[in-house]
């Protein structure tokens, strides 16, 4: 596996090694010791799947403290832009953002540790996106902040996305007094 880090610290991008032949491929997708090895330490408690059509967002999401995740998210159908924004208020890169290309065909893997709002929009439909937490669900602890913040100038590259009724009333960066 290689291990792509960021400006931003703690995102980490990993590329597993694929076994490719005539009868499809083969990865190992999570491996403690080469985990610990490259800084993440996470012990993952729930996975999560989600189904999505081309042109919907998610996000931006994260649960605050005391129930606060990391994830470790990926595609197995399809493909997205997957971005993560730090909200670590002591952070030299509070507000920053890191955008990535997941997608069944590369099988990169994007590690998001706690103190990041989460999100991603889907570049084809019938997308099937998985990740592991680190922690349970806690729904009075969920926040977010608005997918198209002018704040955080995210080129979400979608004319006309498609959004819950929930992620559309999230509040601006600015309006957000960050847990972490």
């Amino acid at each position: 596996m290689k291990f792509q880090k960021f400006e931003i610290d703690g995102l980490v991008l990993i590329e597993p090694k694929v076994f490719e032949d005539n009868r499809g491929y083969f990865f190992e997708s999570y491996n403690k010791k080469l985990f610990s090895e490259n800084g993440i330490y996470a012990e993952f408690v729930q996975d999560n799947q989600s189904m999505s059509q081309k042109g919907v967002v998610r996000g931006l999401h994260f649960q605050a403290p005391p129930y606060a995740q990391g994830k470790l998210v990926r595609v197995l159908q399809g493909s997205v832009m997957d971005v993560a924004v730090d909200l670590r208020k002591n952070s030299s890169t509070y507000g920053q953002h890191i955008k990535v290309i997941l997608s069944a065909e590369n099988k990169k893997m994007f590690y998001i540790p706690e103190g990041f709002a989460h999100g991603f929009v889907t570049l084809e439909d019938n997308t099937v996106f998985s990740y592991k937490c680190t922690n349970y669900y806690h729904p009075q602890s969920e926040g977010g902040v608005l997918w198209n913040d002018p704040d955080l100038a995210i080129n979400w590259e979608v004319e006309n996305p498609i959004l819950s009724e929930k992620d559309k009333k999230l509040p601006l960066l600015s309006q957000l007094s960050s847990p972490f």
